[in-house]
């Protein structure tokens, strides 16, 4: 990737074919649009789009956690949980871009107790979308989790029927009263969902917007969260561990061996 002039007030803009992506890194280097065939596929605002999940995904029980024998404390953004990382509330670095790629990197930094570095790439082609992640330490090794919330919008902005979800998952993480996993595994149960499910072959996951196209969420992770009980949207979440990972199945980074994640988006016409 070279560095070019791609940035402006609105962001970060990518190109491919009829595709076109605009990243923004002022704002958590979130996916701010996706437009296929110039129809946009994500949820519009400055909440919605789709945010990078890092340093951890999804909720952390009381916004607490153990690294050997320390235990820290994060905000609790989620009462009574700590939810979805800090690097979608902080400006993220261009590395490079290009007409079809780019790169951010940010710095961790307090809340987060740990020094390390961030770096998000996005590959953009005619007919997909890879993200990429990676949480390296600059010192001490730490437990994290690395991940993707996309919102994707349940009816396409110019009308038609809603999405419809296909996914074929191993086991549900069955959920407490307190949305956190209980760590019983569950047969799939039927929707709405705020849940977490187990894809052991990597995230498999299809949107379907009947005759006019469908979007493939794929990862070679197996952990994804799928949220729908918003009219608006639904969300599709790949993610390197189950909510409250750093508890229940920490992965650590160090020196030697970052975390790295991977997420991609696949769509071919239906009209």
């Amino acid at each position: 990737m070279t560095t070019e002039e791609t940035t402006d007030t609105k962001g970060v803009r990518l190109t491919a074919g009829d595709a076109e992506l605009t990243v923004s890194p002022d704002n958590g280097c979130r996916i701010g649009s996706l437009r296929i065939g110039g129809t946009e596929v994500l949820r519009q605002g400055p909440r919605y789009g789709a945010f990078p999940m890092v340093p951890w995904c999804g909720r952390v029980e009381l916004g607490r956690f153990r690294n050997g024998g320390r235990t820290h404390q994060l905000p609790v953004n989620a009462p009574p949980h700590a939810i979805h990382g800090t690097g979608r509330d902080v400006a993220w670095r261009p590395a490079a871009t290009g007409p079809s790629s780019a790169a951010f990197t940010y710095d961790l930094a307090d809340p987060w107790p740990y020094e390390g570095r961030v770096t998000q790439t996005f590959e953009l082609t005619p007919d997909g979308l890879t993200a990429t992640m990676s949480v390296e330490t600059e010192g001490d090794s730490f437990p994290a989790q690395a991940g993707w919330h996309p919102w994707f919008l349940r009816t396409l902005e110019d009308g038609g029927e809603e999405v419809r979800l296909d996914f074929d998952a191993e086991w549900q993480e069955e959920r407490g009263a307190d949305h956190l996993p209980t760590g019983d595994r569950i047969p799939l149960r039927p929707g709405p969902w705020d849940d977490c499910f187990g894809m052991p072959a990597g995230v498999d996951v299809t949107l379907t917007w009947p005759r006019r196209l469908e979007l493939k969420v794929s990862s070679r992770s197996e952990w994804v969260v799928i949220y729908d009980e918003q009219a608006e949207a639904v969300c599709v979440e790949p993610q390197s561990g189950p909510p409250n990972g750093l508890n229940t199945l920490p992965r650590l980074v160090t020196p030697i061996d970052p975390l790295e994640m991977s997420m991609t988006f696949s769509w071919r016409s239906l009209a």
